[in-house]
């Protein structure tokens, strides 16, 4: 492995992502698969993609990335919080651009958990007065 290679991970939710940035022609692998493969939706394709958009590097690094856990939407969060900071760790300069977006920030929302009495966190079973 050459020394240009940048690691970060990324998390949303229950996924776990690890992003591996090296300078290349853009290609973007996700579980030894193509990213039109592992995201046939281009809604989640776009949120993967979009720190590159943001700090006009499209097309300039490989992405190599592992990725468990959680579902589609979950990973396609966790590897953009993953490139996004693998991104800053390659040029500080990124930092602001990609704050400004939002991409740095870790989404804090987590599955509230169900609670005993009730169909599920919050909803209710259904109440009959008689």
């Amino acid at each position: 492995m050459h020394a240009h290679t940048t690691n970060a991970v990324g998390r949303r939710k229950t996924s776990v992502a690890r992003v591996i940035l090296s300078p290349g022609s853009g290609t973007i692998t996700i579980n030894k698969k193509a990213l039109e493969t592992y995201f046939p939706l281009a809604t989640l394709r776009s949120d993967v993609v979009r720190p590159f958009e943001i700090t006009q590097t499209t097309g300039k690094y490989d992405v190599r990335i592992n990725v468990k856990g959680g579902g589609s939407s979950g990973q396609a969060g966790a590897i953009r919080l993953g490139i996004a900071r693998a991104l800053i760790e390659v040029s500080d300069d990124n930092r602001v651009t990609l704050r400004a977006a939002g991409l740095i920030t870790r989404d804090p929302r987590m599955v509230e958990r169900k609670k005993y009495g009730q169909k599920k966190a919050r909803k209710r079973f259904q109440f009959s007065k008689r």
